[in-house]
């Protein structure tokens, strides 16, 4: 090792030590450190294979090396710790962020219809005799309403709450698309929906996934596309076969969603800047938890001629694939 001297093996030393405090705790590199300075002075300090040191500046260079190496493993070890507190106290700050952003919405989403259907129930109970069929009816169908959004909002949380733990096992089975979309048409035509849904089955296949998960999925985007868009807004649905995967596009003829935020609507409690409509801002980042359980995935993009369009894609077996290739 004379043609590099035993000045820059101290330095190769230094830097195993460094890049080892970048890994371990304080205690194996403090050993490691301790360890290397002895190795260095038997080995490359004269007189070599002794642990003796002829010269002060030497003894001065071993004593500097040892307290170096072992500073450098404390410092290393404690910003590390630091890094990791930082870490641990802005995950916290978005926890807490996340909490009260979760807590406002349900203060509303939630006080709302149960509002409705405590005052539907008392004007039920206290006008019985007073009231027509007409308005009876007019009172349950609004209990109902309220009933179904306050279920959908709790679904939400139950749903979120099984894709942050990984409970989700999908349930594969074979199903008609078509029949999917028309209940949920059925569904989303209750009540003063002043939206039209247009859908025309196709000659498709029978597909291979989770029914319960996709009908979630495409209840959630139509479900955000009535809440955001005005009333006489049209809701077209087009389903499709490749010969691996359903596609199914959902476009409205809104306002679309600006060009800046559209990365972000899949994310937990996002919800669009100055938005008038209620909402967790937890619907599409379920519909999109449950495409990629499916090892698909969901992708928007604003028409040109006006309106947002999600593209849902979810690979899955079907029967006969070929026969329904590009038709």
């Amino acid at each position: 090792m004379d043609f590099i001297g035993y000045h820059v093996v101290a330095l190769v030393l230094l830097l195993m030590v460094s890049i080892l405090a970048m890994f371990f705790k304080i205690l194996p590199v403090v050993i490691v450190a301790e360890l290397s300075a002895l190795t260095w002075n038997f080995l490359f300090i004269q007189p070599q294979l002794t642990f003796k040191i002829n010269t002060p500046e030497d003894a001065l260079l071993f004593l500097m090396y040892f307290v170096i190496a072992v500073m450098n493993a404390v410092f290393t070890t404690k910003i590390r710790k630091a890094e990791a507190q930082a870490r641990k106290r802005k995950e916290k700050e978005k926890t807490i962020h996340l909490y009260n952003t979760l807590v406002n919405s349900l203060s509303h989403e939630l006080k709302t219809p149960i509002a409705a259907i405590i005052g539907s129930v008392d004007t039920l109970k206290e006008n019985t005799q007073k009231l027509s069929a007409e308005n009876t009816m007019d009172l349950y169908n609004e209990i109902e309403i309220a009933g179904n959004r306050l279920n959908g909002q709790v679904k939400n949380l139950l749903n979120m709450s099984r894709l942050e733990s990984g409970a989700i096992s999908l349930q594969l089975n074979w199903y008609d698309i078509n029949e999917i979309i028309y209940n949920l048409i059925d569904h989303n035509q209750i009540g003063d929906n002043k939206h039209r849904i247009i859908y025309h089955s196709k000659d498709l296949p029978l597909f291979q996934f989770d029914g319960t998960l996709i009908e979630q999925i495409l209840h959630n985007i139509i479900h955000n596309a009535i809440q955001y868009t005005p009333e006489g807004s049209t809701i077209k649905i087009d389903a499709t076969a490749t010969d691996l995967a359903c596609i199914i596009k959902i476009s409205d003829n809104g306002n679309g969603f600006p060009e800046e935020y559209i990365e972000r609507v899949f994310e937990k409690f996002y919800r669009l800047p100055k938005s008038v409509t209620g909402g967790t801002g937890l619907g599409l980042s379920i519909a999109q938890g449950f495409a990629q359980a499916h090892n698909g995935k969901i992708e928007l993009r604003n028409k040109v001629e006006g309106g947002a369009e999600f593209t849902i894609t979810i690979p899955a077996k079907m029967t006969d694939p070929k026969h329904y290739q590009n038709e």
